[in-house]
């Protein structure tokens, strides 16, 4: 029988310091003899039917690796049933003292999830902002970019129409228009049918020539008229969106003030690490490398990463603090809700990955994050 020694440790960190006997460790350490011994081929005997001792002897240092990769994890599960711990990390083991036939002694570092406390979040008080409104000059700055990057493609004869309407020719993308710096997809039910007559703004100049019906058809519209519409659309449904954004980051805000937790250092290097990944996307978008924009600014990732911790550890509490409320709440995702999502995705290779049960934890867990927040929409009103 094992015998432990659990000792918590400042921001979540927990030491467990396990002792195993010989006796618990000896069947794991012949079930992996066994199984490394059927893989080995010795010199005078068919591959695994080499004696057991020569095979041990043979693996060495191997077989004693392979049995502490399976028996530590193992005894740590043991040590901790019946426990308040629950790890949020992967454990960091340290061998303290093992030889075949004698106990084995072993310590294992884990990041234990951290106690979390949510002030009154019911009289939370967030303010719906009011949406902007979209101008004629919000249409022709696009209009205008668009037609400027289709005369450049135009005068270099590499395609009959902009990049912009490349989307076009895909499946369920019939008369899409896409565009750059965050502005949305048209879908092909938005078409605005005109007589030629419909009022709208003005059409902007472009440089050689102005937008015309040609120029229109090629970013997938009907006419320029048509087209006029559908760009007012979409910066209309953007700039919704964008508002909605901003009222539930409003109300996430004030979850961070209610908040109190000690976080982790691991949570909030995850953090760093996502926030690391989502700038060099952008950079990346921008043609650039990451060491090149890091020169540019004049900083090391060390000091982007100082600069950004202060946020990170904000998102963090928000993160926390937003997942007690949904404990709070009784805010679950059924079995049924996590395989409806996972089926509404159409990459067979993305698909595939949720047969794995971290990601559908991860899925899963982002979907009660997002139940929870519309529950606090609702309590904040926001009128």
């Amino acid at each position: 029988m094992i015998s432990k020694t659990i000792n918590k440790l400042p921001k979540s960190l927990v030491e467990v310091t396990i002792t195993v006997p010989w006796a618990d460790m000896q069947t794991q350490w012949d079930q992996t003899l066994q199984k490394m011994a059927q893989d080995l081929e010795l010199p005078g005997f068919r591959k695994g039917a080499a004696p057991t001792p020569m095979v041990e002897q043979n693996l060495g240092t191997k077989l004693q690796d392979e049995v502490l990769k399976q028996a530590m994890p193992n005894f740590l599960i043991q040590a901790l049933q019946g426990s308040d711990i629950v790890p949020i990390d992967y454990p960091k083991y340290d061998l303290i003292s093992f030889v075949k036939g004698q106990q084995m002694q072993y310590k294992a570092t884990i990041t234990n999830r951290p106690q979390v406390s949510v002030g009154n979040y019911k009289t939370i008080k967030a303010t719906r902002p009011t949406p902007k409104t979209v101008s004629d000059e919000d249409v022709n700055k696009v209009i205008d970019d668009l037609f400027k990057r289709w005369k450049v493609r135009q005068s270099s004869a590499v395609s009959p129409q902009s990049s912009a309407t490349q989307n076009q020719n895909q499946p369920g993308q019939v008369g899409s228009i896409s565009f750059q710096a965050g502005n949305p997809s048209t879908s092909s039910g938005s078409s605005t049918p005109t007589n030629g007559q419909a009022e709208g703004p003005a059409s902007p100049a472009g440089g050689q020539g102005r937008p015309d019906d040609t120029f229109a058809k090629a970013m997938g519209a009907n006419n320029l008229m048509d087209l006029l519409g559908k760009v007012r659309k979409d910066l209309e449904s953007n700039t919704s969106y964008n508002n909605e954004l901003d009222f539930e980051e409003a109300i996430l805000q004030e979850v961070e003030k209610i908040t109190t937790v000690e976080i982790p250092d691991v949570l909030i290097q995850d953090e760093l690490n996502r926030m690391l990944v989502s700038l060099q996307r952008r950079v990346a978008d921008m043609g650039l490398l990451l060491e090149d924009y890091l020169k540019g600014q004049g900083k090391t990732l060390e000091q982007i990463k100082s600069e950004w911790r202060p946020q990170a550890e904000k998102n963090v509490r928000m993160e926390l603090g937003l997942a007690e409320i949904a404990r709070q709440e009784g805010v679950t995702i059924s079995d049924q809700e996590l395989q409806a999502e996972i089926d509404k995705i159409q990459d067979q290779r993305v698909k595939q990955q949720f047969q794995s049960q971290e990601p559908k934890l991860q899925l899963r867990h982002a979907l009660r994050q997002t139940r929870t927040l519309d529950l606090l929409k609702k309590m904040v009103g926001g009128s």
